[in-house]
């Protein structure tokens, strides 16, 4: 028996490493699968891994704003390693938004491969009715997700503006570690807490998105 699974996931593995980037996905997808975790599962699995990230970055995200703003009435002291502790920052929340994207990107592949797959499967009834049944449930639950990917595109969408702004400051002070420069920073600190603002707002919604998916699956 442990022969058997062995022998399939290095033939899985294998077939991966022969194929594209798209085809390792898709035998990571499989390889899972194998080991009796369905597709269905590892989509709730993903949506879960991103909901997770997108609080982390939303924090992270925050966190980085409070860094400028304490810079902002800086009274005094070493302005070399303030500045470090902001660059750090932002460097975290550059991180912290790959990690999300790369979440999202993981939803949709899996995502993808399940309603392809359920999509195929409808013509194996033989009965009309159950069909017909099934067909309802996957066009509902196309919906779902697509509100849900909807929703992670656009707190996705918020991010880059953010960390552009974040990126400006941070090169502008590089380059410029006095005074004058740190009170520049006074003028921008309210359009960055709007854009924060937003990018939070959005951050909560596909949360509470990716919460309304999962009961649903887990229904």
């Amino acid at each position: 028996m442990h022969r058997t699974i062995s022998m399939l996931f290095l033939g899985l593995l294998g077939a991966g490493v022969a194929g594209s980037s798209l085809g390792c996905s898709s035998t990571g997808i499989a390889v899972r699968e194998a080991f009796g975790q369905a597709k269905r599962e590892q989509l709730v699995d993903r949506v879960q891994d991103a909901r997770d990230e997108q609080e982390e970055a939303k924090e992270q995200f925050a966190t980085t704003l409070e860094e400028f703003k304490a810079l902002t009435g800086f009274e005094g002291g070493d302005l070399e390693a303030t500045y470090s502790r902001l660059s750090r920052e932002l460097g975290r929340s550059e991180d912290q938004a790959g990690d999300v994207r790369a979440k999202i990107r993981s939803v949709e592949r899996v995502g993808d491969a399940l309603f392809r797959e359920w999509t195929s499967e409808l013509d194996a009834y033989e009965s009309d009715t159950l069909r017909r049944a099934s067909e309802d449930q996957l066009r509902a639950t196309e919906r779902r997700y697509s509100e849900l990917v909807g929703a992670m595109h656009r707190a996705e969408d918020t991010m880059e503006p953010v960390l552009s702004a974040f990126r400006d400051q941070v090169l502008f002070l590089k380059h410029n570690l006095n005074a004058q420069a740190i009170a520049s920073l006074e003028t921008s600190v309210g359009e960055l807490e709007s854009d924060i603002e937003r990018l939070i707002n959005e951050m909560e919604a596909s949360i509470a998105e990716a919460n309304a998916f999962i009961d649903a699956m887990d229904s």
